[in-house]
């Protein structure tokens, strides 16, 4: 296995379905990932011995690093550009069409697109360690795809915040306090009995119940397959651009 192409793992017992996705850069995604990863969301969503998914990441420390900059410097035309921000699109649109209640586990630092991912989840557990950033202006690109999920969650003057201060990080009470994270722990054993606990208590509830419920907390998105994909075209003619090139190498660096 290529370790550049990342990890996943999907399973399902119980009526709890695990997705767990890992990078040796920090859990960036490149394409392939994010690809695989929203046809994992899909996968769940369709099975009808999954009531409840957890969404995941490996190590202890991070979250999720966002785009690989590594493939982001690679793209050399539009078509690419659009297509490789169309893979965060594909997995917020699998998220809010899923049918089962997604949980977030943010055990880390989260940039970027994974604040995108964090945002599209039903309930999101976190870490005190669990800072948030969208570094994305700053290296000439900007938050679009993710942004209607983050601003549905968080607000517009929150996101406004966050987008534009760029290079800050906002930690976790202050997400929690926004809206993104609904429970901070001090540790990852406190958070992770809390997450078990609410998992046992989901996959015994009624599925039709929080099919509905899922339903009404995403009214209002039924735009979003055009929308996300309008986003990822202005992400992907600006990822061409030689500020941008310029930037994502001294950001690399």
């Amino acid at each position: 296995m290529n370790p550049e192409l990342g990890t996943l793992l999907i399973t399902s017992e119980q009526g709890i379905g695990k997705i767990t996705f890992g990078h040796p850069q920090s859990n960036s995604f490149p394409s392939s990932l994010l690809n695989r990863l929203a046809k994992g969301i899909d996968q769940l969503a369709a099975d009808v011995d999954t009531q409840v998914i957890l969404l995941q990441s490996e190590g202890e420390k991070t979250f999720c690093a966002g785009a690989s900059l590594t493939e982001l410097l690679a793209i050399t035309n539009l078509e690419e550009g659009e297509r490789f921000f169309m893979g965060f699109a594909k997995i917020i649109n699998a998220m809010r069409k899923c049918p089962k209640l997604i949980i977030g586990r943010a055990q880390g630092k989260t940039v970027g697109g994974g604040v995108g991912l964090l945002a599209a989840c039903d309930y999101v557990f976190a870490t005190e360690s669990a800072s948030i950033k969208l570094s994305e202006i700053s290296i000439g690109i900007g938050p679009f795809v993710i942004e209607p999920a983050v601003t549905r969650k968080i607000g517009t003057a929150a996101m406004s915040q966050l987008s534009i201060d760029a290079t800050h990080w906002q930690n976790a009470y202050w997400a929690k306090y926004k809206g993104l994270f609904s429970q901070v722990f001090d540790n990852a054993e406190g958070m992770d009995e809390a997450i078990t606990e609410l998992l046992e208590k989901l996959s015994d509830y009624n599925p039709e119940a929080m099919k509905a419920l899922k339903e009404s907390l995403w009214v209002g998105t039924e735009n979003w397959d055009v929308l996300l994909k309008e986003k990822a075209r202005i992400s992907g003619k600006l990822v061409l651009s030689a500020h941008t090139k310029e930037a994502l190498k001294k950001f690399r660096k």
